[in-house]
């Protein structure tokens, strides 16, 4: 658990870096609290007090409840490089960032009571959904291009999840015992062929 903020080190930190531990003292103890006692049992002053900090700080920084939740998933995936990916390599992209964010145990765990969250509570649905997937889909939606493009960044954010519940909270043998090589051979002509081929580039002249 993350020790609080120490007011006496905080206070000759300039107003943008304090701003920036404080936000992160917040996303840190708000994670490990919906991790570990789930979205209905968290509350922002529990956050606060694991923080160190006065509950209306997290309301100024977060607003509520659903806003904290949606920023400390959001925080726990990262969408930079699936967003910077190029068509072509939106697959490998894809199946890497998914083995970073599970094959580590410590971030594993919280990943997935994030999940579990979202499977068993509407209002977690709802924001992972809302606030947190579609940033990701509509990025790589702009990245394929085309008519069918949000069908097909849905249906690559689909194929992933259905891989991550697989592999990880239920554990099915031939998916969770395969080595990360053996389901990125198998998956990524999948994947390659959701995404669709990039554009050929315009003849010279």
């Amino acid at each position: 658990m993350k020790t609080p903020l120490d007011p006496l080190d905080e206070e000759h930190l300039p107003r943008e870096e304090r701003r920036r531990r404080t936000e992160a003292a917040i996303l840190h103890a708000a994670k490990e609290q919906f991790a570990e006692q789930g979205f209905e049992r968290t509350t922002i002053r529990s956050v606060a007090a694991q923080a160190g900090i006065d509950p209306a700080l997290v309301m100024q920084y977060f607003g509520n409840k659903e806003g904290l939740f949606a920023k400390a998933a959001a925080w726990t995936v990262d969408h930079k490089r699936l967003g910077s990916a190029s068509r072509g390599d939106l697959p490998d992209t894809a199946i890497s960032d998914l083995f970073a964010g599970f094959e580590d145990p410590q971030r594993r765990e919280a990943a997935l009571a994030l999940l579990r969250n979202c499977l068993t509570h509407p209002a977690a649905a709802t924001i992972m959904r809302d606030d947190v997937m579609c940033e990701s889909q509509r990025m790589v939606a702009q990245t394929i291009g085309g008519p069918d493009a949000e069908l097909r960044s849905a249906l690559l954010g689909a194929a992933l999840i259905g891989v991550t519940l697989a592999r990880y909270m239920l554990e099915i043998p031939a998916v969770a015992d395969a080595s990360q090589a053996d389901i990125a051979r198998v998956l990524l002509p999948a994947l390659h062929a959701i995404v669709g081929e990039p554009d050929p580039p315009d003849p010279p002249g």
